[in-house]
Order: structure tokens, then sequence, then C-alpha cells
């Protein structure tokens, strides 16, 4: 008797190639993918669609979306195990984007808090990408049947939007798309800005001490992370009053694989800049392996460019499959 293999669940989530990608970036999201590429048949976009909703320099654009493939597996993702590829270089994307769209109403798109917050921050340039911005995600995730999204909770409301659409959808037109489910991550999936540590760090942020990135050098991690604000109660605790203390714990035990618990015992007696020189260590160690990886990757162009062309064939016709079914429910020719 033959035995059954059960089906993995699939997992899809991408980053935009903008800005500079953070440690936060990572802990929230990098490296729990890495941990997850056995369990899940798993998908991670490159999404250079979603990042010109802002004006992008072109050459800057590719440059930062090569970098960010070669990101992806200098962190671990296994480019054969995933499939790691540019939205842009899958059509399937943004075609049941349009579908999705005249099944999305207006008045969920005006319900969306991150059109209202990047409207604030591009006056000059509130544009419709940047409206219908939720019903391309939506279309990222659906286009793959995608089981399973790894999301913080600034995103909470973009999946619930796409769970919306899939249930109208197969309501409407019978059964087509898988509802996907969220995925929170543990420990790190909310790194806070090192100069306000009551808001989350950004890629994006304008003060470059606010963040660290995974390709600063080790003096310069070192330096930001002694910058990093604390506070005047001189006592290293994990509480909500002292948010600079408890980001730098977080950012410890992300480091160590140490509980809170374990970190508190470690650095009882111990003064802020103890903290701050062994979140530094941790940090420049962790960092380190995936800078050389990264580097190395740059160097060798045609082997990036092999893999973008290959996983983005892979992704194509997984994509295609879903697309030829909605365009044949919606009244097609196919």
């Amino acid at each position: 008797m033959s035995e059954t293999v059960e089906k993995k669940k699939r997992i899809f989530s991408g980053i935009q190639p903008s800005g500079n990608i953070t440690i936060g970036n990572y802990y929230g999201a990098l490296k729990n993918w890495t941990q997850m590429q056995d369990e899940y048949e798993s998908i991670y976009c490159v999404v250079d669609l979603h990042a010109i909703t802002v004006r992008q320099e072109p050459a800057k654009l590719r440059n930062k979306t090569r970098e960010l493939v070669a990101l992806y597996i200098a962190t671990g993702l296994d480019p054969v195990k995933n499939i790691i590829y540019p939205q842009s270089h899958v059509r399937q994307h943004a075609e049941l984007a349009w579908i999705l769209g005249c099944f999305t109403y207006m008045g969920e798109l005006n319900r969306m808090t991150q059109f209202k917050d990047k409207s604030a921050k591009n006056e000059s340039n509130i544009n419709a990408g940047l409206y219908t911005y939720p019903v391309l995600m939506a279309a990222d995730i659906l286009l793959f049947q995608t089981d399973v999204v790894p999301i913080g909770a600034d995103q909470k409301q973009h999946l619930e939007l796409a769970r919306d659409i899939a249930q109208r959808f197969n309501h409407t037109l019978s059964d087509t798309f898988t509802i996907p489910e969220p995925y929170f991550g543990k420990v790190g999936a909310r790194i806070m800005s090192l100069q306000d540590p009551t808001s989350k760090m950004s890629k994006s942020d304008a003060n470059p001490n606010a963040t660290l990135s995974l390709l600063d050098e080790p003096n310069i991690l070192t330096n930001k992370i002694k910058r990093a604000v604390t506070d005047s109660v001189g006592v290293i605790n994990y509480t909500n009053e002292q948010p600079g203390v408890k980001n730098l714990l977080d950012l410890y035990c992300c480091g160590t694989g140490d509980s809170i618990e374990e970190a508190l015992a470690f650095f009882e007696g111990k003064n802020y800049g103890q903290l701050k020189a062994s979140v530094a260590e941790v940090t420049v160690n962790e960092l380190k392996p995936i800078q050389d990886e990264f580097h190395r990757l740059m160097k060798d162009k045609k082997y990036l460019d092999d893999i973008i062309h290959t996983n983005s064939e892979r992704a194509s016709f997984l994509a295609e499959k879903t697309l030829r079914k909605v365009k044949k429910k919606v009244g097609f020719i196919v």
C-alpha cells in the first residue's frame, strides 16, 4: 500500500524594493521565512509593481530589485525550494488585479488606512495606483491559491480585504479562490525605531539613526545602537513604560534566541551601556554572514538573473492556472 503524501500548504509574501531593508524586516519577516521553507510551498515576491505608487528612479529601482533578490537568498532562502521573483515579471498579477477591482467596492478602499497615511506623505503624487494598491495586494495573494500569508499588524486590514474579495467572487461565480489565513510572527515581529521607540522601525524613515539596515557596516550598526533612545530610569526592565529598553531587549533576544526572562536575568544589575554593547555585538554577529553572502551574490549578476528568470517562469505557470479559471468564470474566451 502506497503512503499518501500530505500536500504542503502554500505561503506567499513580498517586500518592496525601496528604501533600505531593516533588521525589523529581517526579524519580522525574512528570518521567519527561512524557518518555514521546509514546512510550506513558499512563494516570495519582490513587489516592484507596488513600489511605483511612489515615484522611483528607474535605474535605482532595477538595482534595488536585484539587491532584494540577493538579500532573500543571502538570508537563507533557497531559490530552488522557494519561488523568488520580481512581481513585474509575472503579468498575471496586474491582469487579476483589474478583474478583482471590479469585485471591490469603493467604500472598502475608502476605509484603507494606509492610503490615508501614504497620501499625507505624498501630497504631490496622490495617484490612482496608491488608492487601488490593496486590490493588487489581494491579487498577489489570491493568484497563487495561497493558504497562509505572514503579515504584521499594519497589513491586517489588507488581508481582510483580500479575504472579502475572494469570498465575494466565490459566492458570485462559484468557488475559485482559496481563502487565505494570516500568520503572525513571534518575537521580533515588531522591532521599533531606535530614535522613537513608540513607532515601528521603517525603511522609509528620514532619520538614518532610527533604523538598522541589513547592509550597515559593523561600526555603523554599533554607533546607531549606542545612540538608541532609552530613558532616565536606569534599570533594565521589559515594560511598555520603558519602550527604548524593551526594544533593545527584543533585538537582543532575536539575535540570541534567548527568552525575555533569560535576557533579564543576564542583564540584572547591568547598565544601559552594557545592554547596548551586548545588543551591538549580537547584531553584528547575526548580520555579518548575511552581508558576506550578499556581496558575493551581487558580484555574480548572471546567477541572479538566471534565478529571476527561472523563478518568474515557475511563478507564471502557477499564476496562469488561476487566471485562466478566473477568466472563464467571468465570461472571457480562454
